[in-house]
């Protein structure tokens, strides 16, 4: 079913059945696991969002805080600080900007500055995220978690998709209630996120689940670490197993797909498409020549 996911400022993003849209990482965060050694300056952060929408991303996640446990909260002052002038910068050149944050204080000062959705990876511990988000008419992730933000907690869960639609469902009324909007809401069901790698996977075979909750899924499996207890990888080496869990994860109904190598998703995408006969393959398809051999790096 075609839907439209109704955003902060007027902005509206088209979501088609089988034909995810891509959302690119953009970390002003040095103490990201993933790549927190090439954040770099605020032109370098606007340089890498450029690359990622030219690579096929319809919007751009700026964290300003990492999900890295063991190190306390960045203050609401720096995260504010590292997330605003990016977001300005990015929002001044046409792109739609999500912010990754579960703090009402830094989802305020970042709607203000012109983002459109709030990705808030607590599962709205802080009720107020909402409020602001209804406040600017913003668009919400609601993100399933029993883990107290910065901490590594391993709930117990008799069934942990059966807690997952549950906690969802109550979000959802709790979203509703603060005044966000019905078209505003995307869902994520939070791998890794207070889960151990065989919870996430439970969790992923169960995504279709979560799609019957009525509301449209973000999928954030990029080099997650359920990927790399599968393959022994560390996280920049996981581009394969993300690969592999977003064909199933956009199988399932996944509309959103947060992803750091957004060049290479989208190959992926292609590929699958055209050979599903999703896409029509012009017959005069052919490959261009200067792409035909390479050798030693030189076309």
């Amino acid at each position: 079913m075609r839907r439209e996911l109704e955003l902060s400022g007027g902005a509206r993003l088209v979501l088609e059945p089988g034909e995810p849209l891509l959302m690119g990482v953009v970390n002003a965060s040095p103490e990201s696991f993933s790549d927190g050694a090439a954040v770099g300056d605020l032109e370098r952060q606007v340089q890498r969002a450029r690359g990622l929408v030219g690579q096929g991303a319809a919007l751009i996640d700026v964290g300003g805080e990492s999900g890295v446990t063991g190190v306390s909260p960045v203050s609401i002052a720096e995260e504010t600080r590292r997330v605003v002038g990016l977001t300005e910068r990015l929002v001044a050149e046409g792109v739609v900007v999500s912010v990754d944050t579960w703090k009402p204080e830094v989802a305020e000062a970042s709607l203000a500055a012109g983002a459109a959705l709030v990705n808030d990876v607590s599962g709205l511990r802080d009720r107020r995220v909402a409020e602001v988000c209804a406040a600017f008419g913003a668009g919400l992730v609601i993100t399933h978690t029993r883990a107290e933000p910065k901490r590594k907690e391993f709930p117990d869960y008799p069934d942990v998709v059966a807690d997952i639609l549950g906690f969802l469902a109550e979000r959802i009324e709790i979203a509703r209630g603060a005044g966000v909007g019905e078209r505003s809401l995307l869902l994520d069901p939070g791998p890794d996120l207070g889960k151990r790698p065989a919870e996430t996977i439970s969790a992923l075979r169960a995504l279709s689940g979560v799609a019957e909750l009525g509301h449209p899924i973000l999928l954030a499996v990029s080099r997650k670490d359920f990927i790399g207890a599968l393959t022994g990888r560390p996280p920049r080496e996981r581009g394969a197993g993300t690969l592999a869990a977003i064909g199933e994860g956009v199988d399932a109904g996944a509309a959103v797909l947060r992803v750091h190598d957004v060049e290479a998703t989208a190959d992926f995408l292609a590929v699958r498409a055209a050979l599903r006969g999703a896409v029509e393959v012009d017959p005069d398809l052919a490959l261009p020549i200067d792409l035909r051999r390479q050798v030693d790096g030189v076309v």
